[in-house]
Formats: structure tokens, sequence, C-alpha cells
């Protein structure tokens, strides 16, 4: 199994960054799938996941500024990221859940992260 984030980069506060994630060795469309986030010195935190039926969850803290989205196709899963805020540079990783729970602490699969720095 594969995970491979990209897209991240600097930005000024109220820039938008698009990232990507491309998935291999599993099931890509029977999968739960999700973006996390970890910011240095803090906990890793869940940003916004997507099941198999494409129905989205998102935080309250990015909840209107992010959207997640997949295409089945490409095994792909990415995360357009409008409005950021400083509070949003972190490192971003994708994540897959075996389970087919789709909950925050059941993701199982990671990528290596890409990091993405708003700055004020």
């Amino acid at each position: 199994v594969q995970l491979v984030e990209s897209g991240g980069g600097s930005v000024q506060s109220g820039g938008s960054l698009k990232l990507s994630c491309i998935v291999s060795g599993l099931p890509f469309k029977d999968y739960c799938l999700g973006w996390f986030r970890q910011a240095p010195g803090k906990e890793r935190e869940w940003v916004a996941t997507i099941d198999s039926e494409g129905t989205t969850r998102y935080p309250q803290y990015v909840k209107g500024r992010f959207t997640i989205s997949k295409d089945n196709a490409k095994n792909t899963l990415y995360l357009q990221m409008n409005s950021l805020k400083p509070e949003d540079t972190a490192m971003y990783y994708c994540a897959a859940d075996s389970s087919g729970y789709c909950y925050t602490d059941l993701f199982d699969y990671w990528g290596q992260g890409t990091q993405v720095t708003v700055s004020s």
C-alpha cells in the first residue's frame, strides 16, 4: 500500500492550496479516506474524511473552508483548502481506513505528508 501526497507549499493568509494524494495497493473506491494534519508540538488532528459512498465529514475548524473529494478512476484523493489561516500551518497527511467504519482513530495506512505553511 502506498499513499503519496503532493501540492503543499507556502501561501499567504486568505490564500488557497489544493493537495493531492495518489493511492495504490488497495481497493481505492471501497475505502474510507481522509486528511489529517500535525503542527510542530501539537497532536495530529483530523481534517476531513470521505467514505466509499462519497459522504464527507469535517471538523468545525475547517468546515466551510476545506473540501475533500476523490477521483476513483485516478485513485486520487484531494483536499481543496480555501481561506487559509496561519493556524492551518502543518504537515498534512492522507490516510486510508481498512476497517470500513470511517472512524478517525481507525486509519491504518498513511502517506509521508506534505507541508503547508500559511503566513500572516
